[in-house]
């Protein structure tokens, strides 16, 4: 790579090479279109936004950022491994777990607070 590579180039290059829609990249690295598109224009990027772009689309991009990443870092179970993730972050049972929390610690205050 470049000392002068645009990197929201060379992201939107893989991402429209992969056929991966806006819509579902958005969705799957939890952030608005608008972001995607931003970073597209974007001529320098952190590194963790290359890098979990490039997990989510399947893309090993220690070719054009070699200075970054390595080969490996992008391997089948990385990939794996970031969907087991994100299917988990997906899933509504944590959130029922965290209101019955919630609720539970309103009641125990409520007492408490009746004691007084």
């Amino acid at each position: 790579m470049t000392n002068n590579a645009h990197y929201g180039q060379l992201l939107e290059y893989a991402v429209r090479r992969k056929g991966i829609s806006l819509t579902e990249l958005a969705v799957s690295l939890k952030v608005n279109r608008r972001t995607i598109y931003n970073w597209f224009e974007s001529p320098y990027l952190k590194n963790n936004i290359i890098y979990r772009i490039g997990l989510a689309i399947n893309h090993d991009f220690s070719v054009e950022f070699p200075q970054y990443f390595t080969s490996d870092m992008f391997s089948s179970d990385k990939v794996r491994s970031a969907n087991e993730i994100s299917t988990y972050a997906d899933s509504s049972d944590w959130k029922d777990k965290y209101i019955n929390l919630l609720e539970k610690y309103n009641q125990v205050l409520t007492t408490m607070s009746a004691r007084v």
